[in-house]
């Protein structure tokens, strides 16, 4: 080489970092969006700084000279290209990166100009390639052009041996820390999208239990309330057969049945309660209670003021189930509904005098019922109000609800 061939940079040629060569968890867009970019840059680099180097070794030196480098620079080209082709499309090929790099050793100490590129081949050595291999080749990369740059001092300059070695070392552990932090990027996004697909999964199952837990307070509030009173209906007209009690006991029960078959539809339909969300509140209440109650009152404190759908819905059906306990279960000559509106909240009332229980020794839930105190107690507390029970053999009962205003909205 002669000794007219200006003096070139010293180039990158470090090592890379080790792994275990699997294919590593997908990074998220924005890092493979980032990724990509640096890699055009870097394949950009390469072909501008080779070009450059080519011209200018072509004017510096006689056609003899430029035939071999010329043509180590062109096949040098070529295995570049197809090694950048190759990782971009995640195939690792040790055997076209060794080609690569004994071409480029071979042109980087016959003509140190071009150690300029160097810098390109590191990345794309530490793209392409995991493990020993990685190190082992850009080694390769670093000694033959600490070599080239070394002959180019005409081996008096120690400066132009050790610094491609310094700057290798450098890159290599900057370059090592850049891989760790996207591969704990990467995990970390994995682990997120991990948690996410548990979460959503997670809120599938509460939807579906909400959901079911839903359809048993309307299918219990409505549609077994109505059956269980109509059967008490029949069998009392069973009994009282054929006097005008009887008849009348058998046109309530076809009343409930009706109204359960109505109530079956809108669940089915996902409707309100049919014929009372038109009505206002206090008179839908009392014609809830007087479908099992037919003696039942309300009476109405505070100022009246709109209330949100779900908080209306709900009172309906703790009206409802609450009447059908009456009807079922008390023995009350009285039935009586208080319904008062609060600046901020909504009470709702619900006396009989019946024969009371004890709510602490009520039966749990069952296949021979229970669920209404709970269904009551569920549609109240999920709407953020508050629900309880005041009651005692033979003093009566008292269901209460207190609901906000805003509730559900």
């Amino acid at each position: 080489m002669p000794a007219t061939d200006a003096t070139a940079p010293s180039p990158a040629a470090p090592g890379a970092a080790g792994g275990n060569g699997d294919r590593p968890v997908p990074a998220p867009p924005t890092v493979q969006g980032r990724v990509g970019r640096i890699e055009a840059a870097v394949h950009l680099g390469f072909a501008v700084l080779l070009v450059a180097s080519v011209v200018r070794y072509v004017m510096r030196h006689s056609p003899a000279d430029n035939v071999l480098v010329l043509g180590l620079a062109a096949a040098a080209s070529l295995l570049y290209a197809v090694v950048a082709l190759l990782s971009a499309r995640g195939r690792h090929s040790v055997t076209w990166v060794v080609a690569l790099v004994a071409v480029w050793a071979a042109l980087v100490v016959a003509a140190p100009s071009f150690a300029w590129c160097s810098f390109a081949l590191f990345f794309l050595c530490r793209s392409a390639l995991r493990g020993a291999a990685s190190y082992i080749l850009a080694g390769t990369i670093t000694l033959a052009t600490a070599v080239g740059l070394f002959r180019l001092g005409n081996g008096t300059d120690v400066a132009m041996l050790l610094g491609p070695l310094a700057v290798a070392v450098m890159l290599t552990l900057i370059y090592d820390r850049i891989q760790h932090d996207a591969e704990e990027q990467r995990r970390l996004h994995a682990e997120v999208s991990l948690a996410q697909g548990q979460l959503a999964a997670s809120e599938r199952r509460a939807g579906t239990i909400a959901e079911r837990e839903r359809v048993s307070r309307e299918i219990h509030d409505t549609v077994t309330q109505g059956l269980a009173s109509s059967l008490l209906l029949l069998e009392a007209a069973n009994r009282e057969w054929p006097g005008a009690a009887a008849r009348d006991s058998l046109r309530h029960a076809t009343t409930l049945l009706r109204g359960s078959l109505a109530e079956t539809r809108s669940l089915v339909h996902e409707l309100a309660s049919p014929g009372l969300e038109s009505t206002p509140l206090p008179d839908a209440l009392l014609l809830a209670a007087r479908q099992y109650v037919p003696a039942a009152t309300v009476v109405v404190t505070g100022g009246a003021a709109p209330v949100s759908p779900e908080v209306r819905h709900a009172l309906l059906r703790v009206v409802q189930s609450a009447a059908s306990n009456i009807a079922l279960h008390a023995s009350a000559s009285a039935a009586a509904l208080t319904l008062g509106y609060l600046p901020d909240a909504v009470t709702l009332d619900i006396y009989d005098d019946g024969a009371g229980f004890d709510p602490a020794a009520a039966a749990p839930p069952s296949t021979a019922g229970g669920y209404g105190l709970r269904a009551m107690r569920q549609r109240v507390e999920q709407l953020g109000g508050t629900f309880s029970v005041q009651s005692a053999p033979g003093e009566g009962t008292i269901v209460a609800a207190q609901l906000p205003v805003e509730g559900g909205r």
